[in-house]
């Protein structure tokens, strides 16, 4: 938790500064489509492991965004709350894995031509809880990844819609059991690889 606060101070601050010495300071939301990485589940009666893929599902962002204008360059760093939604099946039941972190992207964008343009830059990631359906799950091997993103977007006025891509850059995996502890067991990867659609709004 205090990770989580010196994150989100931190994070803060640098938007604020960015706001006060730059052009713009707002707030954003948006929708986004998630399929975490492969679930590797331990066969009892095998000599080897299950691999199984995840579907997408949608999940949901909000947060608040700097940005400091160039002539035709700008850096728009963003703090973002989100939450993640994946599934996979598992003896025929279809068991969800939720996940709710922090992000913190640092993005370069360059204005193409009018209100379009292209940006791309790491995302710093802090996972804050996840969760696997009916299963037990640990919390994710690191709390602290890094990714990136990669998009474009177009302003009208006061108003920005971007979509963009974010993949993370390293397996991040948690384990999980059944309730019996005897049914099933295994590890998630729960490193996203989701579309987002954003919309911005300069305050």
């Amino acid at each position: 938790m205090k990770k989580t606060i010196l994150l989100a101070v931190f994070a803060l601050a640098s938007i604020t500064a960015f706001a006060q010495s730059g052009s713009g300071f707002g707030i954003k939301a948006g929708l986004n489509y998630n399929k975490n990485g492969d679930l590797i589940r331990s066969a009892t009666d095998a000599g080897e492991n299950i691999i199984e893929g995840s579907d997408g599902k949608v999940g949901y962002h909000v947060g608040v965004f700097g940005k400091l204008d160039f002539p035709k360059i700008y850096l728009r760093p963003e703090l973002i709350y989100t939450k993640t939604k994946s599934s996979y099946e598992l003896d025929g039941n279809s068991n969800d894995y939720d996940i709710a972190k922090l992000d913190l992207p640092v993005l370069i964008g360059y204005k193409i031509i009018g209100p379009l343009h292209i940006f791309a830059g790491p995302a710093f990631q802090y996972t804050l809880s996840n969760d696997l359906g009916d299963l037990k799950v640990e919390d994710v091997k690191d709390d602290f990844t890094v990714g990136l993103h990669l998009g474009a977007g177009v302003n009208l006025g006061k108003i920005g819609l971007d979509v963009r891509y974010e993949r993370g850059f390293s397996e991040n995996e948690a384990n999980f059991i059944g309730n019996n502890v005897t049914d099933i067991s295994g590890r998630v990867d729960s490193r996203p690889s989701q579309i987002i659609f954003g919309l911005s709004l300069n305050l």
